[in-house]
């Protein structure tokens, strides 16, 4: 079966990529306006792009197809943002804090989530999340009726549980518990895993002069 996009409306190819791209990680993003009112928001459209700089990429879209969501104003009026991933245990907070609040309602204090304080920019991390990047904004690429947002990693924050050995860097996945977004309203745990063999790798390799 074959789906040529270029013939395809927007939701339907939408449809289609939310099926197909999986799992994907949730940003969950906090920022704030020059008023200081903090907006917290999830993304699937989410990945880490490289390490010199280390980089994060969101894609935002807008709010009936032209007004920018409230993330990307506050992100372009302070160019700082904090990306928190999702614990199991706050899958269901996450969710309501993708509903579309008033731009003067914090989600924060309408979800019940908690914040702690960060270090390099002034939005708060969800204290709910094990793992939370600080991030200075670096480039906004506006694309059709969305914005892939790029910012650098200044700060790392992981809760001490799930740390393992801090001078190896060796952080315990399992103990973050995390979740991804699948097709449609679903999701899934990150506990499922597996190492395939080594051994075919290792003959090919071989096989063309690889060492």
């Amino acid at each position: 079966m074959k789906f040529d996009f270029e013939t395809l409306t927007e939701d339907m190819r939408y449809k289609l990529m939310l099926a197909t791209v999986l799992p994907r990680p949730i940003a969950w993003v906090t920022s704030q306006d020059k008023n200081g009112l903090v907006n917290a928001a999830p993304f699937s459209f989410f990945n880490v792009f490289g390490t010199e700089p280390a980089t994060v990429g969101i894609g935002v879209g807008r709010n009936g197809g032209s007004k920018p969501k409230d993330t990307c104003l506050n992100i372009r009026a302070t160019e700082e943002f904090v990306v928190s991933l999702v614990q199991f245990s706050a899958a269901e907070k996450m969710r309501a804090s993708s509903m579309p609040f008033p731009s003067h309602v914090s989600e924060i204090s309408a979800v019940g989530l908690s914040t702690s304080p960060s270090e390099r920019v002034a939005p708060p991390r969800i204290a709910e999340s094990p793992a939370s990047f600080e991030c200075k904004f670096m480039q906004e690429i506006r694309l059709g009726n969305f914005s892939l947002i790029l910012g650098r990693i200044v700060m790392l924050h992981v809760r001490d549980e799930a740390v393992l050995d801090a001078d190896r860097l060796h952080i315990d996945a399992e103990n973050m518990d995390l979740i991804g977004r699948m097709e449609g309203a679903l999701y899934t745990r990150t506990r499922d895993k597996f190492e395939p063999n080594i051994d075919l790798a290792q003959m090919l390799l071989a096989k063309h002069g690889g060492q």
